[in-house]
């Protein structure tokens, strides 16, 4: 075909590099944890064990900094193409030298690089303008900038300039859909929760999504949003969205303490960052988590159960839609009952091993394991549980790290949802043989959710603090002395491949032809705002190969795959955005960019795609293959268009 030998003679050219080896960055197989089964029913010892112990073993590999390795040592210098745009001025950061690489001050940057003067690292330069404003829109609205808002960023004169990009991205109706779909993930807003078949059905996921992006737009609190989902009571989950995340915790085949169970244990791990709770519900730490977690290996199952308690007088009930002779059409209702009798000791079945009485406790009484208090006389119970919650300092602690790892490819604590809270403050470090403070840095950590406690658990505020701190703005580039030990300090900037949907809509913004996506009762024109990844709209199937997961009991996953690679060579989605026409759409990119010379051509097609200028190589052998070789002058164009949406620096965030 003679686009592929088109294609390949630019890369043989050395040039364009189509596929950018990209291919081959993941491709080694992650070795096996070793883990002791004299214990098979839990999920340390079981299918779940790596998401508990397999860390220890990714935290020697480092994948991410052999990532960020390979792909930085692709990427172009920005004094390569720098020349092609009008110049910088003096002051830009584009191109400017770092001074004191150390004397950084500030909430975020202060205790960053003071880790780093300590261990004798040096940060990585800072990034130019052209990667910065491709990165933060990125990070912020999930996709790629408009050329003519690279141009104008890069040559402006104002010194706020970055700030100034970062509060207009914030405002955006981007930024809603963006963050939609990562508290969609957060917060497993599915239609059905596979692992226990409770339909929540596409109605009452589309409620949940709706009323999360409707949060977004007023930029709720977050404790206040947090409260809403844990004590929402109604009779109607297609109507109010709030009531789908407690039904979302229905867990089958047992008694209902197991449902009970199930929602603390989304509780503590989406809003405590508490992962360990699931395992404290079926048995005392002792004996299983010691060499996890402090304080697990020190916290017993009643502790546990006093958690779960609060939610021990609330129902869920399913609702026949009115007039509907399916027996399968309905909705949920959540429902409190103050005269039930609460959390018994009394089950010998179910998914969870026999609760029975302990003595002469055969009732479990609300008890926040951190405060020790429990609802008041006549208080809703699951109303105190989200007072306690979103006043615990580790409900900040665990949101600011949710959010940290988004922008920072990693968290402070890792994993992000097995925070050990006896090890997390450093005015008061575990003083128990053989266990150090675990964040990374945790004065930072405790000084940023402490800015976010103060300034109203403002979602927007948190993320420009840290879209506009040094540390985010280092380069992704290092020198060959880079040691992955050192990616906890943050001393470079990690990459990161895009997400199925921010490669769509990239692929849509760039080619100037759009998408129409319809999903189940919801019809949107970019794929980071559909109600649910890993369910496929139409025309979406390129999304299902990079992995979104379930939300439920598949995570989604960063992995590169020949899956991938292949879509994005050959699937319609892609090839159909190399057209230089498209019905109902004036002009296209292609078209737009062969109305110039081919030189002119060159330059936009590469600020359309990579948000960049090209070097002066990749123009010389662009601008050849324009003129010459097989087929019209449109062909060799779809050519080079396909293979800059194969490129390494359109595929990864850097």
């Amino acid at each position: 075909m003679t686009k592929s030998v088109t294609v390949l003679s630019l890369c043989a050219a050395g040039s364009i590099a189509a596929l950018g080896g990209w291919l081959l960055l993941q491709a080694q197989e992650p070795r096996e944890q070793q883990l002791p089964e004299n214990h098979a029913d839990c999920v340390i010892f079981s299918s779940k064990r790596d998401k508990y112990a397999g860390w220890a073993e990714s935290r020697e590999r480092f994948d991410r900094s052999r990532l960020t390795m390979e792909v930085s040592a692709r990427l172009k210098q920005a004094g390569d193409f720098n020349a092609s745009m009008p110049s910088p001025p003096a002051d830009s950061r584009t191109g400017r030298a770092q001074n004191d690489v150390w004397n950084k001050s500030g909430l975020i940057d202060g205790p960053l690089f003071s880790a780093m003067r300590d261990s004798g690292v040096r940060p990585a330069e800072k990034t130019n303008d052209f990667e910065y404003i491709r990165r933060v829109t990125l990070d912020l609205t999930g996709r790629i900038p408009t050329p003519d808002r690279v141009a104008l960023f890069v040559t402006s004169t104002d010194p706020d300039k970055r700030a100034k990009l970062v509060d207009e991205l914030l405002a955006s109706p981007e930024w809603v859909d963006k963050w939609g779909l990562f508290f969609g993930d957060h917060l497993k807003n599915t239609q059905i929760v596979v692992s226990q078949g409770t339909q929540i059905r596409p109605e009452g996921r589309n409620a949940m999504y709706q009323w999360i992006r409707n949060s977004l737009s007023e930029n709720k609190p977050y404790d206040q949003l947090a409260r809403e989902l844990i004590s929402a009571t109604g009779e109607n989950s297609w109507d109010d969205g709030r009531l789908n995340w407690m039904i979302g915790g229905r867990v089958t085949g047992g008694p209902v303490h197991d449902i009970w169970d199930g929602q603390a244990k989304r509780a503590a791990e989406m809003f405590l960052g508490l992962g360990h709770m699931d395992c404290l519900l079926c048995h005392s730490g002792r004996g299983h988590l010691d060499t996890l977690t402090l304080w697990g290996g020190q916290t017993s199952r009643m502790t546990a159960w006093g958690f779960a308690a609060f939610l021990a007088k609330s129902t869920i009930a399913i609702v026949r839609v009115p007039g509907s002779t399916d027996p399968n059409n309905y909705y949920w209702a959540v429902r409190e009952n103050p005269a039930a009798r609460g959390y018994q000791l009394n089950t010998t079945t179910g998914n969870r091993p026999a609760r029975q009485p302990i003595g002469t406790v055969n009732t479990v009484a609300p008890l926040y394991p951190f405060s020790n208090r429990g609802a008041a006389p006549g208080e809703n119970a699951r109303e105190a549980l989200a007072r306690e919650i979103t006043r615990d300092f580790q409900f900040a602690r665990a949101s600011v790290n949710y959010i940290w790892n988004e922008f920072f490819y990693r968290g402070l604590v890792m994993p992000l949802d097995q925070f050990d809270p006896m090890r997390l403050d450093p005015d008061n470090p575990p003083t128990e043989p053989g266990w150090t403070l675990q964040p990374s840095n945790a004065r930072l950590l405790k000084d940023l959710a402490q800015r976010f406690v103060d300034d109203g658990y403002d979602l927007k505020k948190l993320m420009r603090l840290i879209v506009t701190s040094e540390a985010y703005q280092l380069s992704s580039r290092y020198g060959s002395d880079w040691k992955p030990e050192w990616e906890p300090l943050f001393a470079r900037k990690l990459v990161r491949r895009l997400l199925g949907e921010e490669l769509a809509d990239s692929l849509v913004l760039a080619s100037g032809i759009p998408q129409v996506y319809t999903q189940q009762g919801v019809t949107v024109n970019r794929a980071v705002a559909l109600p649910e990844p890993g369910r496929p709209p139409a025309n979406g199937n390129f999304l299902l190969s990079f992995m979104p997961g379930n939300r439920d009991d598949e995570d989604r996953r960063p992995d590169s795959t020949i899956q991938q690679a292949l879509n994005l060579m050959n699937d319609g989605f892609v090839i159909n955005r190399t057209r230089e026409t498209a019905t109902g759409v004036p002009q296209t990119l292609l078209a737009r960019a062969l109305q110039g010379n081919d030189e002119q051509a060159v330059n936009t097609l590469y600020m359309a795609v990579l948000s960049r200028n090209p070097t002066d190589a990749e123009r010389a052998v662009a601008t050849a293959q324009l003129r010459g070789g097989a087929g019209t002058r449109a062909t060799r164009g779809r050519s080079l268009l396909w293979s800059l949406y194969n490129k390494v620096d359109f595929i990864f965030n850097y």
